[in-house]
């Protein structure tokens, strides 16, 4: 399901125009993309949390010199579902 998939299945549900609800989604990226730069997670009850994860320091290698370098420790974001989430994936999605 891409973007523009959602934003049209949120308007046919609510009847609100699609161009409210992109700037919704849009808004509501942005502000969750905001809270994760500024440090802070953002807890969704019922659906998950966007949280920060720190990467620790690891050594790689640069196959076509053939060297080693130093990956510095770094944070990603990341979402972590909730166990209801999680819950209704398992019961309700088969296994490929």
């Amino acid at each position: 399901m891409t973007k523009a998939d959602l934003v049209a299945k949120i308007s046919d549900k609510l009847g609100i125009e699609k161009g409210d609800v992109q700037a919704t989604v849009e808004t509501f990226m942005e502000e969750v993309k905001t809270s994760l730069e500024s440090g802070d997670n953002v807890y969704l009850r019922g659906f998950g949390s966007f949280i920060i994860k720190t990467r620790a320091e690891k050594t790689g290698r640069n196959i076509s010199k053939n060297t080693t370098i130093k990956i510095p420790s770094h944070n990603i974001p990341a979402f972590k579902p909730a166990k209801v989430f999680i819950e209704g994936v398992k019961t309700n999605v088969e296994v490929n």
